[in-house]
């Protein structure tokens, strides 16, 4: 093989391989940016254009080449990924945002990976294989305090948008959309504890993205109510989340340790249904004797007897804002890379204001 022919391959090897990613930071521009050149909408100052084009030019490029990231002969398949579709919460945020994604024009391939890091590297890198425009990760834990677990996710950014659900990444071509936890959780304790109820007992379940902000929303509350022991009032549940029983019996376990409670805040439905158990176990009356709180705002709030007082997500609000953030990013916009919404303490029957 020649010196020149020897150029020529090395030049198509890096085409093939070249992202959208890869496009905007040798151009020095937006991923929007470059998207808005190829498709050829929006206002776009010449001199940017041409950056963009320089590089399409020098890499031996076509929009065909890149039309996955373009939204050009795009296949509107969204790829949809959570850990498991059982998990109530999991189940409501796929069923609207399956809806959310139909109701503009989308299908939907849904995979259920599981928690452990490889498996959902595994998922991620098939669902980019159907060719999908983007990718949506419903649910926190996909995101974790080990950068090592996350280089999955940026990897498939170079490729195709990634939208997270309750979950924050700061990287580029990655868009969040999520509840403000740690300001509701605190809020929470704060409307437990001002209705006479001083000793608070916080069940979780996950250290997830959601989980630790969960858990510092009451550590923050807790502190600031003057309770200078507040670590031992929060309390890690191993078990299956929906394992009524088990958690009823854990909460017994806490009390018998020494550890007196008048109320429990739950970071998942769940588990306060399984507080609620353990109330009923011990003929503890709800709320006089023990108030109780729990997060989502499931289905299971209207099941449990009495009904249960829940921390709300507004998961509905977050399902279509992140659609329509996608959208407008694969029609080529700029979007705020972060929707962060508050959510709402919802009173009903568990507890006394």
């Amino acid at each position: 093989m020649s010196v020149s022919s020897d150029i020529f391959h090395e030049v198509q090897v890096i085409s093939m391989a070249l992202t959208i990613y890869d496009i905007s930071q040798k151009a020095g521009v937006s991923i929007a940016t470059v998207s808005r050149v190829i498709n050829g909408i929006g206002n776009v100052r010449p001199s940017t254009k041409q950056k963009v084009m320089d590089v399409i030019e020098q890499y031996g490029y076509t929009p065909n080449a890149f039309a996955r990231g373009m939204g050009l002969n795009s296949i509107r398949t969204i790829g949809i990924l959570c850990a498991d579709s059982s998990d109530l919460y999991l189940a409501r945020a796929v069923f609207l945002l399956e809806q959310e994604l139909q109701a503009n024009g989308y299908e939907a391939l849904l995979c259920c990976t599981g928690y452990n890091p490889d498996a959902r590297k595994k998922y991620l890198n098939l669902i980019l294989s159907k060719k999908v425009d983007s990718i949506i990760l419903a649910g926190s834990d996909f995101i974790t305090p080990y950068e090592i677990d996350n280089s999955c996710i940026s990897e498939a950014a170079k490729e195709v948008p990634v939208m997270l659900l309750n979950a924050a990444y700061d990287h580029p071509n990655v868009y969040s959309t999520l509840c403000d936890y740690q300001n509701v959780m605190y809020e929470a304790v704060s409307a437990m504890y001002e209705s006479g109820v001083h000793d608070i007992l916080y069940i979780y379940n996950a250290d997830s993205y959601s989980g630790i902000r969960k858990k510092q929303g009451v550590a923050d509350a807790l502190k600031d109510k003057g309770i200078t022991d507040f670590e031992k009032y929060i309390c890690y549940y191993s078990g299956k989340r929906d394992a009524y029983g088990d958690i009823a019996a854990f909460i017994q376990q806490t009390a018998d340790q020494g550890i007196f409670f008048r109320g429990v805040i739950a970071s998942d439905d769940s588990l306060a249904v399984g507080a609620v158990k353990y109330a009923q176990r011990t003929g503890l009356r709800i709320p006089e004797d023990l108030s109780v709180i729990g997060c989502n705002n499931s289905i299971l709030t209207d099941c449990c007897t009495p009904e249960l007082t829940s921390v709300d997500n507004r998961l509905e609000t977050l399902s279509r804002q992140l659609v329509q953030t996608m959208v407008h990013v694969l029609a080529g916009e700029e979007m705020p890379k972060k929707s962060i919404f508050s959510g709402r303490l919802i009173r009903r029957s568990t507890t006394l204001f």
